[in-house]
């Protein structure tokens, strides 16, 4: 059986039918030729993808798969890690249909039946098989399969069996390791934030100091306790606390049964100068009837309410507890032994309500408003776009006569007036630990949700340290991971039990069920749901509450462009890496149960995996803030205190419409543009430094030669000096030498003759001969070593007598006298030997020759 053939033409485009008739027949694709290719069978191990991430495996395929949101045709592969869909072809990856496990929230199995207008027998036109894919990232995908093909159930099983492993060591944080992101303990990273919060930021936490336990280290008015270091205080509090100086440890543990799940009041954040302070609890077990006191809790929290510096007597700062739920939800948990607390018990209080509601409702909020941009965005879940549907005029997915449809479901969400209320929350609170130097308590039931988003998110207004790279980390591992946000039950991830008699027991929070579609796309007919996922549940734990807060942090940056270093790109990135569970950070409920399954050792970091990408950029990446500098004082370098009027709130373009409206998802314009051209602005940096090297290197090289001509101009000259010495001392040896009766002639070559007048003997028996012949020479005694210029006078001969010297002298030499005698006895002819012959006289020694008078007498 061939290979499905590529998609070359097609008899009408899924969008260019008529409008009527793309409802009614949307998925009549015809460009793969659905009822006459059947796809061939490949092994799943002879797939070698060059996409796939370190111990990625493939588990299951299909071919010739459709994503109908944007009608193209690829290959879907499912690994230990993603859904993977790749282009037909050139097997590139596809961004939209290509989604981690962990991120998906739901998948269904849906068939489209045949429709009235373009409705043929069944057995010529059968029903489309398709896959619904629901994402915790804002998408809806569908993947269309061919029929009578078992491609769809294979892939089907392939998930059901790997989007939710049974066993928490299954899932491929596990299996990948730490590779190359691994990073130190985070109980060494939560001490040094301590230390920072106590004025101790010079100090460095280290394993050591954690294994003997000598990192109780106290200020003024906190100290940092060891009391939880096993987890017996409390089991979703982390081993370290900061609680009131003089409080002792017995005190925390009476006063810890009067809280929910023990998780009694700390310190998250402290001003280390004003002594302010942000403190962290749950509910107070307070009962049905609002009248259950704790005289050691009431103490704890008068603890937190320290006098306030500078101000003489006892003054007491005033206490704000403030309950992040609705009054009427704090009332109904009263019949179940929680509650709220009375003012009348705590001295110098006011409580106050701030009305979020919770993780349920949080839930619903965010799968409508995954709806409504599903409805109208650009690319749907259906294929086609908001502008195409229903069939006439349209605007945002709405009638022209009901142009506010869009906007009234974007309402009906709710989303958009929850993250106001946390932002409005922790303005509040922020205002009042900033202005009045006030204690403020937060809690809401369990204290590890709502109080999470609220003392976070205040901290962040409060503290600039919190709005960088390094101060984010720790805000998030602080006041997230360390005081047990239950990741695992809100993500859906199995986790680590810790009760009874099986520590390592697997509770696991399912986040699928069936898809409930809108009416809007009820009314089209098109999609029949056929099963849900077996994961399926009507009720579970799982909310979008660190997205949500995370979403009220781009609110923020948003207000403050100047404020942050890092940019939304970042937050992007963090929320996926949190959704994906590729790494171990985010897994598990609490600092106890990552402690119980290693994961720090064995899993990657995920903090490391984004401070690798940043480095792989430089200041250019998109993570960091274009408009954030920290070297030029603002008026953002303190708290933070946005008025009410601020606090309103848009969809996050970057995260909640990159998938709906992938174009629309860039509305942030002005800051590509400016990322743009910050990196022309670097790369010009850049050939500006290296063109004032290359020209500091020239300048370098210019002087260089220049002392170079310098010297040789000296040398030169210096030269030239020398060779008019030289040459006057030759003329004026040539004319002693001629006035002693003998003629020189020095010819061009470098020969030399002389001739004695008056002497046959020399005149028949001497001649010049070419240097090759022997010769002899000898240099007359110099005055200076230095002198490098010398003439030579040579006498050859063909037949030398045996004894050359008395023959040269008495033929040639004219200071010979006629008994024998030298007139020249300074001369060293005695010397001479009988190897050389001839006379060599040094230009400068000449004329220093003592010359005596009686030399030229006439005998």
């Amino acid at each position: 059986m061939a290979a499905p053939k590529p998609r070359t033409t097609r008899s009408r485009s899924h969008r260019d039918v008529p409008d009527l008739e793309k409802m009614d027949a949307a998925y009549s694709w015809d460009a793969l030729e659905w009822t006459k290719i059947e796809p061939v069978t490949r092994s799943v191990s002879r797939v070698n993808l060059d996409c796939l991430l370190e111990a990625e495996q493939v588990i299951a395929e299909g071919y010739g798969v459709v994503l109908v949101n944007t009608d193209e045709a690829g290959t879907l592969f499912v690994t230990n890690f993603r859904l993977l869909f790749l282009s037909e072809g050139t097997m590139d990856v596809i961004s939209l249909g290509t989604i981690p496990l962990a991120t998906i929230d739901k998948f269904n199995k849906i068939v489209v039946k045949s429709n009235a207008i373009s409705r043929q027998s069944e057995k010529s036109s059968p029903s489309r098989r398709l896959l619904q894919v629901i994402g915790k990232d804002m998408r809806i995908i569908v993947f269309g399969f061919r029929p009578r093909t078992k491609q769809r159930r294979n892939v089907y099983d392939a998930l059901s069996r790997c989007m939710k492993p049974a066993r928490i060591w299954d899932l491929y944080a596990f299996q990948c390791g730490p590779s190359k992101y691994s990073n130190t303990d985070p109980k060494v990273r939560l001490l040094n934030e301590y230390f920072r919060l106590l004025g101790k930021g010079s100090l460095h936490a280290s394993m050591s100091m954690i294994e003997d336990g000598s990192f109780t280290l106290s200020n003024e008015f906190w100290r940092i306790t060891k009391i939880n270091s096993s987890y017996t205080l409390c089991q979703t509090y982390p081993f370290a606390l900061v609680v009131p100086k003089h409080f002792s440890d017995e005190e925390m543990l009476q006063a810890s049964t009067f809280r929910a799940r023990c998780r009694l009041p700390v310190v998250s954040w402290c001003n280390p100068g004003t002594g302010a302070v942000l403190a962290r609890s749950s509910q107070p077990l307070v009962g049905l009837m609002m009248n259950m006191r704790s005289n050691t809790d009431e103490k704890l929290v008068a603890a937190l309410c320290s006098n306030l510096a500078g101000v003489r007597g006892s003054s007491r700062r005033k206490l704000y507890i403030a309950d992040a739920r609705p009054r009427k939800n704090a009332l109904a948990n009263g019949a179940m032994g929680g509650g709220s607390e009375s003012s009348s018990n705590y001295f110098q209080s006011e409580i106050v309500f701030f009305g979020i509601d919770n993780i349920h409702a949080m839930r619903e909020s965010l799968t409508r408003l995954r709806e409504y941009l599903d409805t109208h965005g650009e690319k749907s879940s259906d294929g086609m776009s908001s502008f195409l549907r229903h069939g006439g005029w349209t605007w945002g997915g709405g009638n022209l006569s009901s142009m506010s449809a869009s906007v009234s479901t974007l309402g009906d969400s709710g989303w958009l007036i929850h993250v106001q209320s946390v932002l409005a929350g922790s303005a509040w609170i922020a205002a009042r630990v900033a202005l009045e130097k006030a204690t403020v308590l937060v809690h809401c039931s369990d204290g590890w949700d709502r109080t999470t988003q609220l003392v976070s998110l205040a901290s962040l207004l409060l503290d600039p340290y919190y709005r960088t790279f390094v101060g984010f980390q720790a805000l998030v591992e602080k006041d997230w991971l360390a005081f047990g946000h239950p990741f695992s039950d809100r993500s859906g991830m199995p986790t680590i039990s810790g009760s009874g008699n099986m520590p390592y027991e697997l509770s696991r929070q399912s986040s699928t069920g069936s898809f409930s579609s809108s009416p809007m796309r009820q009314s089209s007919g098109a999609f029949i749901s056929q099963a849900s996922s077996p994961h399926a549940q009507t009720s579970n734990n799982c909310s979008p509450i660190f997205l949500q807060w995370v979403d009220c942090v781009s609110q923020l940056l948003r207000m403050y462009p100047f404020a942050f270093e890092f940019s939304s790109a970042f937050l992007v990135d963090l929320l996926d890496c949190m959704l994906s569970c590729r790494f171990g950070n985010f897994l598990c409920n609490c600092e106890k149960e990552r402690q119980q399954c290693a994961v720090s050792e064995v899993c990657g970091c995920l903090w490391a995996y984004l401070a690798d990408l940043r480095a792989s950029e430089g200041g250019s990446h998109v993570h960091y803030n274009l408009f954030y500098d920290p070297t030029i004082p603002t008026k953002h370098d303190g708290a933070l205190l946005p008025p009410a009027a601020a606090l309103a709130p848009t969809l996050w373009p970057q995260f909640h419409l990159r998938w709906a409206c992938p174009k629309e998802s860039q509305a942030g314009e002005l800051e590509v543009r400016c990322r743009k051209m910050a990196i022309q602005l670097s790369e010009m940096q850049k050939d500006k430094e290296i063109a004032e090297r290359k020209a500091q290197e020239v300048t370098a090289a210019m002087e260089s030669l220049k002392l170079e001509l310098q010297n040789e101009k000296q040398l030169s000259i210096s030269a030239r000096n020398v060779a008019k010495s030289a040459s006057k001392e030759c003329e004026a040896i040539k004319r002693a030498i001629q006035s002693l009766g003998c003629k020189v002639q020095v010819s061009s070559n470098g020969y030399c003759t002389v001739d004695i007048d008056g002497d046959p003997m020399k005149k028949s028996n001497q001649k010049s001969h070419p240097a090759s012949r022997r010769t002899s020479h000898r240099s007359l005694p110099s005055a200076s070593e230095e002198n490098d210029l010398s003439l030579s006078i040579t006498v050859t001969a063909d037949d030398v007598p045996s004894n050359p010297l008395s023959h040269i002298c008495e033929a040639l030499c004219p200071l010979r006298t006629r008994d024998g005698g030298c007139r020249w006895p300074d001369a060293g002819c005695a010397h001479l030997g009988s190897q050389f012959i001839g006379m060599k006289a040094n230009f400068e020694a000449f004329d220093q020759l003592s010359i005596y008078d009686g030399y030229f007498k006439p005998e």
